[in-house]
């Protein structure tokens, strides 16, 4: 064996979790790509697994934090489905204004999650507890608020939030010869340059990081387990953008999931309070004591996970363009089920935004692959609590080794 080869192994063995998800979300869905006749990776069908899976991953960014902060919180379903119930109050009810509704929400979801992580971190109260108690209190207030029926439907400027789509900037014939040529109907220019774009942003910040590590000689990936994993990233966002221009273009939803996802991903990587959350959920009283305002990052991070749930629920909202009584109802397990099997750990301190995005949507092609399947939702949720299961055991299994 090359001293490359003992390299990318090694490598390969201190990374098995960051590696394996990737793999495994490849693997998925090259199975129902298989067993599904080629029906999961339609553009019609992609398409529906970004908006099906938005509202999950949106939260599932808010609770990667909480969880890296050493809590949970199980109230995301409720609080989801209470904000988007005050929504249709306020826009259909009492025809306010979509513009002025939206804000309302988002204040509402941070001051939601204020209280909670009040008695969090001022309290000492465990998360478990007091997020259950909210989970309960945003039912029922949701069921009080609707009196128990659904309320829509909502004006268009709303519905774009969630089933809009970005509108293709280049000339007309541009599209109409691209379908030509690809053999779809429809073609959006501006959604596959994005794609084209996105792409060589990944090889550059990747050849930029690399840089980087070489400059203050931090040890960084094999060079053919880079080239490999920049390839693959690369090729998927141009494949799946290339696949939404031949459908409607890009959702208005994936532009902001896509914001999200950037933003969330600088600050907790990049910036001093990232760096602190991690310390907080790694040791909080070593936090402490080095001079880390625990109690109000605990408490930021609740709000963080309010406004969040409040974005989601309003996009739930404007997707069934109604809001009713039980929306968001269980969905805490999908958004906390998402954040472990992208490689957080329940004690806190470690998890990566991205792992949790690719949680989520291999929750999301399971989900997906199997209604198309037809398979039944009492086996899907057996087969999703195993999956779960395994990705835990996995991570444990791994740190157990290294320990």
């Amino acid at each position: 064996m090359t001293n490359s080869q003992k390299g990318i192994k090694a490598h390969l063995a201190g990374h098995m979790r960051d590696y394996g998800l990737l793999f495994a979300l490849i693997a998925i869905m090259a199975f129902f790509q298989i067993v599904t006749g080629g029906t999961l990776m339609r553009p019609v069908n992609i398409t529906n697994l970004f908006l099906q899976n938005s509202y999950i991953i949106i939260m599932a960014l808010g609770m990667l934090i909480v969880i890296v902060a050493g809590h949970i919180d199980l109230s995301v379903g409720s609080v989801m489905g209470f904000v988007g119930a005050l929504a249709a109050v306020l826009i259909v009810e009492m025809d306010m204004p979509v513009s002025v509704t939206m804000p309302i929400c988002l204040v509402v979801g941070g001051l939601i999650g204020a209280a909670q992580g009040y008695f969090v971190a001022f309290w000492r109260i465990p998360s478990f507890i007091v997020t259950l108690a909210g989970m309960l209190v945003f039912r029922g207030l949701s069921l009080w608020l609707l009196e128990g029926q659904s309320v829509g439907p909502f004006p268009r400027e709303f519905q774009i939030l969630s089933t809009g789509f970005v509108g293709d900037i280049f000339p007309a014939a541009w599209g109409t010869g691209l379908a030509q040529i690809f053999g779809a109907r429809n073609f959006n220019v501006l959604s596959f340059a994005l794609g084209l774009l996105g792409a060589a942003a990944v090889i550059q910040m990747g050849l930029k990081s690399r840089a980087r590590n070489a400059q203050y000689g931090i040890a960084d990936e094999p060079a053919g387990l880079f080239w490999g994993r920049i390839a693959i990233i690369s090729a998927a966002i141009v494949f799946l953008m290339f696949k939404l221009s031949t459908f409607r273009g890009l959702p208005n939803v994936v532009v902001t999931m896509g914001v999200l996802i950037m933003v969330y991903a600088f600050i907790t990587s990049r910036t001093v309070i990232g760096r602190r959350i991690y310390a907080l959920g790694g040791n909080e009283k070593a936090a402490k004591l080095s001079g880390i305002k625990t109690e109000r990052l605990t408490f930021l991070a609740f709000v963080n996970m309010g406004v969040l749930a409040a974005l989601a629920g309003m996009i739930f909202a404007a997707r069934l363009n109604t809001a009713t009584p039980k929306a968001g109802f269980a969905l805490e397990l999908d958004v906390i089920a998402a954040v472990f099997i992208g490689g957080a750990s329940m004690s806190g301190g470690s998890g990566k935004i991205i792992g949790a995005v690719v949680g989520a949507f291999i929750m999301g092609v399971m989900n997906n692959g199997m209604s198309i399947m037809g398979i039944g939702i009492d086996y899907q949720q057996v087969i999703k609590g195993l999956v779960l299961l395994a990705a835990v055991f996995f991570d444990v299994y791994n740190k157990n080794k290294q320990a």
